[in-house]
């Protein structure tokens, strides 16, 4: 009978797993005018078929020429399970070849176009009820393979006992598999052209992975999200434009705090830890450092190999929603690190994820990072495009981020980042713009800010590309802020020389107001700036003990008053010793010497009074809210200016003494009157020498630095002063 059934050769390629298509063969099929329960296990030696609750077995024959095959006739066209028998021991089950597609045919168009807003809701594992049972789908897109199959320890890690359906010319491959549940790990087997067995991949659109160095995707469950942020998400559009006042902390969660034993935190640790912490500190977002799943742990996450996967080093994608959560009843908004510029060519990513080059260009010279030694995505392609900016959507609308720092936007603006002549390809005018990759970025910016309400995204961008922060319709990319790297490394170059030449630099911390205005500025001190060899933000102050301290505090009052949001990378908050290492917890012992603490009870009360004070932060990208009073008295290292918010806001007027000299100076000011000083870097609260002016100055009709009225001030060394206007 089994002869007529089907093809030797099709039985054939089944059970040596290269048929493309096996679900025209396995499973109830209509042959010769007899309903047929083909089913494969190549384990297996005997196969039952089983009907109806009561129904007696069927008994399978084996195909010939084809182990672990095996054939069986019902009268009617039914539903069913099997009963497999070998090596001793009996087992059965569902039989996954009996159910039907589970993609749809708006699914299906959309994947066929490029243009699935929400990729993740149809690709990856997803536990559903189908037909009745419970199990799990799965679907990956692979256009170009011959086979390709689900494999994890429920099938021994065979290729050959589950592939996947193909679904047309989409290039996506799905099957659902009955009694997979949450926690299952798995990978696919992919045959890629002319018969080749590729290295086991990790499920591109996987929400879990194995914890590190096994690197299996994991099942995991993100439809049953539970939330109590309705009032912060309500709100928090108000929290995250250009007139709020915005002062991030950035982490990397595996170095924060350990945990005794030196083990990493997890997200329902640092929900509480953490969270509180920030929101003692008056830090009003937390930028995680990528917590996309990645192999590596010195990466930092900037190889992320599941872009969909919260890291499983701190936990479960449900922890990480408490842990926002938790941020977000606190008033806390948080920031993910995005990385969208390249990925890694660890074997189970997406490095020639088909046999081809799918999500690569297959020319290095577009599609290899000589610095970072990684892959660069082909933008061009309409599915790597949906891909990255449904994965941008993804982690705003399923885990409820506040918004997106992109990584190493320059890099992917421009063909010829870091290459010499000849190591790149010019765009299609000749150019060196990248115009594939502006195009993602500034469909992620559509669809984030049209998608979803009240975020915010920022661009790690280092060069002078125009309209990084302005809207797509006005020809920019349509970044919300962009990261002032010009400013951080003029200012942190003043900071390193020794006080006695500084007169000859003195314009480095000028120099960012001539473009202050062009883009929507955040002012970043981020973990770049304080690793590899760079020293810490104290080892950078010149002079010795006392002195180093200061000058950090000095900065830190000159950034806290400067146009511009801020943002800060921990450790730096309390002056940290030594520069940070990802592999250990930072030195929190050292708050008990006064002039760490000192440094981070100041941090405290600068993200205080810039919240307080609508000066400080309306105007932090328009012109209108900055006017100096004296930039260019270089000899005595003082900057003095004007912060201004809307109309009847009081005034604040930021003086710095970058000299270890005390000095009485008279300062013009923009009104008359009394001038509190609200806060002074050199209190003793903050470690310093307590020199100041006895809680404020009044001025006088004394004409100076072009106004009518002054006031001589004391400025203690080293030292930032605020004045408020009573």
């Amino acid at each position: 009978m089994t002869d007529t059934l089907i093809d030797p050769n099709e039985a054939a390629a089944i059970a040596e797993g290269r048929h493309g298509d096996p679900f025209s063969v396995l499973g109830l099929h209509k042959r010769g005018g007899k309903w047929v329960v083909l089913g494969f296990d190549p384990g297996a030696e005997a196969m039952w078929v089983l009907t109806g609750k009561a129904g007696k077995p069927v008994a399978a024959a084996p195909v010939v020429g084809a182990h672990g095959l095996f054939a069986a006739e019902l009268p009617r066209k039914a539903a069913y399970r099997l009963r497999w028998q070998g090596h001793g021991t009996t087992w059965e089950g569902e039989d996954p070849f009996r159910f039907g597609p589970v993609l749809g045919e708006m699914d299906e168009y959309l994947l066929g176009e490029g243009n699935h807003k929400r990729l993740w809701q149809v690709l990856g594992a997803h536990l559903i009820t189908h037909e009745g049972v419970e199990g799990t789908h799965f679907a990956v897109w692979a256009p170009n393979a011959e086979r390709v199959s689900v494999v994890g320890n429920f099938n021994h890690w065979d290729g050959r006992r589950h592939p996947m359906r193909r679904r047309g010319g989409t290039g996506v491959w799905e099957t659902f598999l009955p009694a997979i549940g949450e926690g299952e790990a798995y990978k696919y087997e992919i045959r890629g052209l002319g018969g080749v067995l590729l290295p086991l991949k990790a499920d591109p659109v996987g929400f879990g992975s194995e914890h590190a160095p096994a690197n299996a995707s994991v099942v995991r469950r993100i439809d049953n999200a539970h939330w109590e942020d309705a009032d912060w998400m309500a709100t928090r559009g108000a929290h995250q434009n250009i007139e709020a006042a915005i002062s991030v902390y950035e982490v990397h969660l595996g170095s924060w705090k350990r945990a005794p034993g030196d083990r990493m935190l997890s997200y329902t640790e640092l929900a509480d830890q953490l969270v509180d912490y920030a929101a003692d500190m008056g830090f009003t977002h937390i930028e995680l450092l990528p917590v996309s799943e990645y192999p590596f742990d010195g990466s930092w996450g900037y190889q992320p190999v599941g872009l969909f996967a919260p890291t499983i080093r701190h936990g479960t994608p449900n922890e990480f929603r408490a842990f926002m959560d938790a941020a977000h009843r606190r008033g806390i908004g948080v920031l993910l690190d995005w990385v969208p510029g390249h990925f890694p060519t660890d074997a189970h990513g997406l490095g020639r994820f088909d046999g081809t080059a799918l999500y690569e260009h297959q020319d290095p010279r577009e599609g290899f990072h000589q610095d970072w030694n990684t892959l660069i995505y082909n933008y061009g392609r309409a599915e790597v495009k949906n891909y990255l900016v449904s994965n941008a959507l993804y982690w705003l609308e399923e885990y409820h981020l506040d918004g997106l720092r992109v990584d190493a936007v320059a890099s992917m603006l421009y063909r010829d980042y870091s290459r010499e002549a000849g190591q790149w390809v010019p765009n299609k005018d000749g150019g060196r713009e990248n115009y594939e990759a502006i195009a993602v970025l500034q469909q992620m910016n559509i669809t984030a800010y049209g998608e979803v309400g009240g975020v915010m995204t920022v661009a790690e961008e280092s060069t002078a590309f125009p309209g990084v922060s302005r809207p797509v319709n006005n020809g920019g990319l349509g970044f919300g802020f962009k990261w002032n790297m010009g400013w951080m490394n003029d200012t942190l170059s003043y900071m390193q020389k020794d006080p006695i030449y500084r007169k000859y630099h003195h314009h480095q911390m000028t120099f960012g107001l001539h473009y202050a205005w062009s883009e929507n500025y955040i002012l970043p001190i981020s973990h770049d700036e304080v690793v590899h060899g760079k020293g810490s933000m104290i080892e950078k102050m010149p002079g010795g003990g006392d002195e180093k301290f200061a000058n950090l505090r000095a900065y830190y009052g000159f950034m806290w008053a400067h146009p511009g949001k801020k943002l800060l990378f921990m450790g730096c908050e309390f002056g940290q010793g030594r520069e940070w290492n990802h592999n250990q917890s930072l030195d929190w012992h050292q708050l008990d010497i006064p002039a760490h603490k000192g440094v981070q009870n100041l941090v405290r009360d600068l993200n205080r009074v810039y919240r307080e004070e609508p000066a400080l932060h309306v105007n932090d990208t328009r012109p209108d809210g900055f006017e100096w009073i004296e930039s260019n008295d270089a000899e005595a290292g003082v900057y003095a200016w004007v912060r201004k918010g809307r109309a009847g806001d009081p005034m604040v007027v930021s003086v710095v003494n970058m000299t270890p000299v005390e000095r009485t100076y008279r300062l013009g000011l923009p009104a008359g009157g009394h001038w509190a000083e609200i806060l002074n870097t050199d209190a003793a609260v903050y470690g310093g020498g307590n020199r100041g002016n006895l809680g404020g100055v009044t001025a006088e009709a004394v004409a100076h630095h072009g106004r009518a009225q002054s006031a001589l001030v004391t400025l203690p060394p080293l030292s930032a002063l605020w004045l408020k206007q009573d």
